[in-house]
């Protein structure tokens, strides 16, 4: 076969039959000028029999990689391929925090005992526990990435490091009083975009990226073209969100988004965030999140008695698993449940 590389890799393989025998070693470089040379010296070492005896020793050790390039290499080559511009965001968020620690070191540098002082850092800071296990999580991956694709590594901290994940993840959801006090201290375009998110369960980026081209008033839906997982997804509106967007095209600015800026942008995630903490500390919902307005539509689907099946394919879940996270019933909710076992023996 001579010199290769795998399906869409860039590291540069060798393979030689010699005597009914296959030897096949990666050259660990992506620069072909070396790969060739490494191959040459390799096929004569095969021929002459000591290959066997010296192979580690004829292939050059990896290059010592720094955290710098593998932030690089991590978000141009897998993060803006694959994830939304907010995951972008947030990738890009936890290397500039773990950058003070593993900052101009090399790879091989980052130690599970380099992991435990960042660990420290992070929480005589306060940070969250949610917050530092993304962070480590998103370490974890490009690292991971970095040894199996990129043959940068030969092995990751991260056999030796457990990621803490959080086990308090909040089950809350709002109910028709705590929606109405929450909406009475929204500013107008903020009670907009709550109520859309409550009546609909989309995510906040959804919702602020949503262009007018994507409504169609006829149908009464609308089509997410990128979401979180990749996936087209339709969504059907209530007659309460048809309202809303008929009053809104009524008043509609010269802008693409259904809920621009005042200067027709696309309002920005941490500015929606800022005021709706202002809101439900006015509505004395301190413990309220904005993902828990899509908590909402999910619970009070699944209270309601729609199948598990339909919310998860309106929220865009790509497992019932993650739908049933949103599936938190009340006692009365569960009656028809019973009362179905006594009808079955009329």
């Amino acid at each position: 076969m001579g010199l290769y590389r795998r399906n869409g890799g860039k590291v540069w393989l060798f393979s030689i039959m010699h005597n009914g025998r296959r030897v096949q070693h990666s050259t660990k470089t992506e620069n072909k000028k070396l790969a060739e040379r490494l191959y040459a010296e390799a096929l004569l070492k095969v021929q002459d029999g000591t290959w066997f005896e010296v192979k580690d020793e004829l292939i050059q050790a990896v290059p010592d990689h720094t955290f710098e390039e593998l932030v690089d290499r991590y978000i141009t080559d897998h993060a803006i391929p694959t994830k939304m511009a907010s995951s972008v965001s947030r990738d890009r968020y936890s290397f500039k925090q773990m950058k003070r620690v593993f900052g101009g070191l090399n790879l091989k540098q980052i130690t599970p005992s380099r992991i435990a002082d960042y660990k420290s850092l992070r929480r005589r800071e306060d940070a969250k526990p949610a917050t530092l296990a993304k962070e480590l999580q998103v370490l974890r991956n490009s690292l991971n990435i970095a040894m199996r694709e990129w043959e940068w590594l030969e092995t990751t901290p991260f056999t030796k490091v457990r990621i803490e994940i959080p086990k308090n993840q909040k089950e809350r959801w709002l109910t028709l009083d705590e929606e109405a006090l929450l909406l009475g201290e929204c500013p107008d375009w903020l009670r907009e975009i709550v109520t859309f998110a409550i009546y609909t369960g989309m995510r906040r980026n959804e919702i602020l990226s949503l262009r007018w081209p994507q409504v169609d008033m006829d149908r009464e839906m609308v089509t997410l073209l990128v979401t979180k997982n990749k996936e087209k997804r339709g969504i059907p509106l209530s007659e309460k969100i048809v309202a809303l967007l008929k009053a809104k095209m009524e008043t509609r600015k010269n802008s693409g988004y259904v809920f621009p800026s005042e200067t027709g942008t696309m309002i920005e995630g941490h500015n929606v965030g800022r005021s709706f903490r202002k809101a439900r500390e006015k509505a004395g919902l301190p413990d309220v999140r904005f993902h828990d307005l899509r908590h909402t539509a999910g619970s009070r689907m699944v209270q309601a008695g729609v199948d598990i099946y339909t919310v998860s394919l309106i929220l865009g879940h790509k497992t019932l698993a993650m739908t049933k996270r949103y599936a938190h019933h009340n006692v009365e909710s569960l009656r028809h449940g019973v009362n179905a076992l006594v009808s079955g023996h009329v």
